[in-house]
């Protein structure tokens, strides 16, 4: 018990850096996703909405099809090749940012394409306006159709984060590492399982909340 009181501090302070790196990456990159995934169903035939189309469907092909930690990798040691330099924090956001971005802008297409055109159509017959219509009609919906494929990601999210560890940045898995191989014990390897556990558990029950309270539309 006391070795475990001692070795906390450092998991709890790694711990935090897995918060913020997942906070910052959940508050920028479902905004962004939002926004690319009106680019992405956009019908419009005009040559900048094709262009505009076409590039964002090579960016979510290039980031949903190679691994984050490639990722990661190629923005914190390929770009400064280019003169492109990045310290850790802001390597390890710009890189999950724009991966969770593409897999976020992904699932939003899906939950707006899942809209029925009568949807609109019922709005504008009650002469809402278009805000109006996608506050109170569309936006609930969609919510309620991706928010399984969001929980995913979310907490893939926490699991991700540990990945940082591979540009050195102190995380909750750098810590456990340490301590491990620093007391050659297996102790806090396992108390790092469990605080993951802990932090996915509450993410868990924030979702079939979320869910509940988005169940009563259809």
């Amino acid at each position: 018990m006391n070795y475990i009181m001692e070795i906390l501090p450092a998991l709890f302070s790694g711990a935090w850096t897995t918060i913020w790196v997942f906070a910052l990456t959940l508050i920028i990159s479902i905004p962004l996703g939002v926004v690319l995934s009106l680019g992405l169903s956009t019908t419009a035939k005009n040559p900048l909405a094709l262009l505009i189309r076409w590039l964002l469907n090579i960016y979510t092909w290039v980031f949903r099809g190679t691994p984050l930690l490639l990722q990661l990798i190629f923005v914190f040691y390929g770009l400064p090749t280019i003169g492109v330099v990045f310290d850790r924090g802001s390597a390890v956001i710009f890189a999950f940012v724009l991966n969770y971005a593409a897999y976020f802008a992904e699932i939003f297409r899906g939950g707006f394409q899942a809209v029925s055109k009568e949807q609109f159509e019922a709005a504008t017959v009650l002469n809402l306006t278009r805000w109006q219509t996608l506050r109170y009609v569309i936006i609930p919906q969609v919510v309620k159709i991706v928010l399984p494929s969001i929980g995913n990601e979310v907490i893939n999210l926490v699991k991700d984060s540990s990945l940082v560890y591979v540009i050195g940045l102190g995380d909750l898995l750098r810590a456990g590492n340490i301590a491990t191989a620093r007391d050659v014990t297996l102790v806090p390897l396992v108390l790092v399982g469990i605080i993951y556990l802990l932090m996915t558990f509450v993410l868990t029950m924030v979702q079939k909340q979320m869910e509940k309270k988005f169940a009563f539309y259809r």
